[in-house]
Order: structure tokens, then C-alpha cells, then sequence
């Protein structure tokens, strides 16, 4: 599934353009890999309640949708059992439950697949529920939905946005420069505009974005509107994805030269998701070890 709005930046008859490899279905994807497996960040034992992932002190992840516009082929969440996220406010009410009873969250991140594709109206019931809970005080929103179908960012998504007393953040995932364009550069801005920042998260994905003029040019495209680099992802070891698997060794040589070329703030942190560590692990800071299956 890939939406036209996503669908027109693809070089037609090139089948290496870096946009096409993100969400084409490949053999490599049947192969079995030692060290890959359905569930590689142990979400279904970090699982609190039906849809509400708690893996990290303070923050809860409430899985808000079950469903993405766009199948990336590298998603960590490619086998994940959706069919057992609620599905409407009445079904979350063991979730909302949830966070209600524990003082120590300030944070929920709303993710999926893809929040956004929930109507706004939906969506702004949702966070009226979570603005109830009183400990409460930051909202972060995981998608994607403004890279690959820019036009969600309207009146209605910036008007529940700016009206909510939550401390809101947008984090957004973007590997290459050729999907920032016109349209998706607008529709990043426009939220910045409306005074919720944004961050980018991107996946270091052999035959995508694993050089370094790529990632600069990324990089530099998105501060130029106002976007921070926020991390750049090892490959979460899912089945079916080991072909887009960079080492961590090539992975810090290339944040090292991204380091020489740009200026402190445009350059991401290079983390790994590890189950059972208390926060992503920062790559660059503890080093790498070659392993399998990295």
C-alpha cells in the first residue's frame, strides 16, 4: 500500500530509487536470519493493557491505530499482532485506565501504525481523555502521515493540536531527501508554524540512506525547515528485513563524517533499541560491538 501523494516522488522504471526500495516487497524478505525474529523489542511482553506499551520510566506508548497509510518493508512492527489493539475510546478504557493509575507518567506517545489516520475528531476525544489525567503533561505523536500524504496537515489536525493543554510534540520519519518534497516540506513547516515542534526520526537502511551525502543532504533539509535530526535507527532486527541491515560500524563512520560536514544540531544520535535497557542506547556514546545479527 503506498498513497499517489508518495507514489508520484518514485522514479518510475528505476528500481533502486531509494523511495521505491522503502516500500517494495522483495525474495530477501522469505529468508530466515539468525538473530531476527517477530518481536524484536519485546513489545508484547512490555504490553501493560490491550494497545498500551510501557517499556521506559515515565513515558507509556498507547498504540492509538492499527493500521499505517504507507507498508514500509523495514517496519519493526511488521508482524505485530494488531488485531488485539483497541479499536475506539470504549475498547481504550482499560489503556486510559491504566495511565490514570500511575503518577509517575508525564508523557504518552501516540503511535500505531499510524495515529493520523484516525479522524481528527477522533483523535481530539482521545486527547481530551488524556488531558483529564492530571499527571499528565506531554503528548508526543509518532507518523508519518505528513511525509507520505501531506495534505493531513490541515485546519482540523492544527486546530486540536493547538488547542490542547498538553505540551505536544510530532515525531516524524523521513530516510531520504527525495521524499522531503514540495508539498511534504509545507506540511512540516506549517505544523512548526502552529508552535508544535518536530523531530525526525530516520532508519539507516542499506540501498536507501547508508552514505554520507545522503544523510547530510537530509539532514541539512530538514533544519532548513526548522526540523531537528533527532535519531538516526540502527535496523531493528524484524524478520524479513536483514537486506537492509548496515552494520554499526559503518553506521558510526558515517555519523562521524556527517559530524565533520554539519553543525552540531543537524546531526542525529545514532541509538539502537535493545529489549530490557532502560532507554534507547546511544551507539556513539557506548561504542560498537559486531554481532550477530548487526
Amino acid at each position: 500500500m503506498v498513497p499517489r501523494e508518495y507514489l508520484a516522488r518514485i522514479r518510475p522504471g528505476d528500481p533502486d530509487d531509494p523511495l521505491l526500495r522503502q516500500v517494495l516487497p522483495l525474495d530477501a524478505e522469505g529468508r530466515i536470519v539468525a538473530g531476527y525474529g517477530p518481536d524484536p523489542l519485546g513489545e508484547r511482553a512490555a504490553t501493560a493493557a490491550p494497545g498500551l506499551v510501557r517499556k521506559y520510566a515515565t513515558r507509556a506508548l498507547l498504540l492509538a491505530a492499527p493500521v499505517c497509510a504507507v507498508n514500509c518493508r523495514y517496519c519493526f512492527r511488521r508482524h505485530f499482532p494488531y488485531a488485539e489493539v483497541p479499536r475506539g475510546l470504549t475498547a481504550m478504557e482499560p489503556a486510559l485506565e491504566e495511565l490514570r493509575a500511575d503518577p509517575t507518567l508525564d508523557e504518552v506517545i501516540l503511535s500505531g501504525g499510524d495515529p493520523l489516520v484516525l479522524p481528527d475528531e477522533t483523535l481530539a476525544r482521545l486527547v481530551a481523555r488524556l488531558e483529564s489525567i492530571p499527571h499528565l503533561t506531554r503528548l508526543r505523536i509518532h507518523t508519518r502521515l505528513p511525509v507520505v500524504i501531506p495534505s493531513r496537515v490541515d485546519d482540523a489536525l492544527l486546530g486540536w493540536l493547538r488547542g490542547t493543554r498538553l505540551t505536544t510534540l510530532v515525531v516524524v520519519h523521513v530516510n531520504h531527501p527525495n521524499e522531503l518534497d514540495t508539498s511534504c516540506r509545507a506540511a512540516l513547516r506549517r505544523l512548526v508554524q502552529n508552535g508544535v515542534p518536530v523531530l525526525n526520526q530516520a532508519v539507516l537502511l542499506r540501498g536507501v540512506n547508508d552514505d554520507a551525502d545522503t544523510l547530510a543532504a537530509l539532514c541539512r533539509a530538514l533544519v532548513d525547515i526548522s526540523v531537528i535530526p533527532y535519531y538516526l535507527h540502527a535496523l531493528d532486527p524484524v524478520s524479513g528485513t536483514a537486506h537492509f541491515a548496515v552494520s554499526d560500524k559503518e553506521g558510526l563512520a558515517l555519523v562521524d563524517e556527517l559530524r565533520r560536514r554539519l553543525p552540531g544540531y543537524a546531526v542525529p544520535r545514532f541509538v539502537r533499541e535493545v529489549e530490557g535497557e532502560p532507554s534507547k542506547v546511544d551507539l556513539g556514546t557506548h561504542g560498537w560491538q559486531e554481532a550477530a545479527p548487526w
